[in-house]
């Protein structure tokens, strides 16, 4: 296992050396919206960011079960389908980009754009992709544009059809 997989929490990469004290935010914000439904589990959502080829890149984040007892939420990550064929089934742990799920609503997630992970990304078209499948639910996927250069401010907005909203990422230098 490289250590790119075990470092996974960010959502782009340079092919710069950024300092701390200069390192810019990559902001996520997710909708998750309210289901009518008599019973109702939070969905697993995951973000990465794909080449223009559609080739996975990087895992940016991963919200899943994590408290279930000896990691049985864990059974559940193939339902996010796109995200499980191009690494999920890959990885041996999900440790340092994975967290508890989220409540409908808007959920925002800053990232600093410092991570390791954005270390071998050079500047370029990307997607940043978003994926969430709900048990008892239904399944949902959106791509949004990122033309990266560790420079540059960018801002990217889709809204999903089911189980996203509005998913917006806003990059500052």
């Amino acid at each position: 296992m490289t250590a790119k997989f075990l470092a996974f929490a960010a959502v782009a990469a340079t092919g710069l050396t950024v300092s701390a004290a200069n390192a810019g935010q990559v902001v996520l914000d997710i909708e998750i919206p309210t289901q009518k439904v008599a019973e109702y589990h939070k969905p697993y959502v995951a973000g990465w960011i794909e080449d223009t080829a559609g080739n996975h890149v990087a895992n940016a984040f991963l919200w899943y079960d994590v408290k279930k007892q000896e990691n049985r939420g864990a059974r559940w990550l193939k339902d996010l389908r796109s995200w499980w064929r191009k690494s999920g089934r890959d990885l041996a742990s999900t440790d340092g980009f994975s967290s508890a799920t989220r409540a409908p609503g808007r959920n925002t997630l800053t990232l600093d754009s410092n991570n390791s992970a954005f270390k071998g990304l050079k500047p370029g078209a990307y997607s940043f992709v978003v994926e969430a499948s709900r048990e008892q639910g239904g399944h949902d996927q959106v791509k949004l544009p990122l033309n990266w250069n560790p420079a540059k401010a960018a801002t990217a907005s889709v809204k999903g059809t089911a189980e996203l909203g509005q998913v917006t990422l806003t990059y500052k230098p």
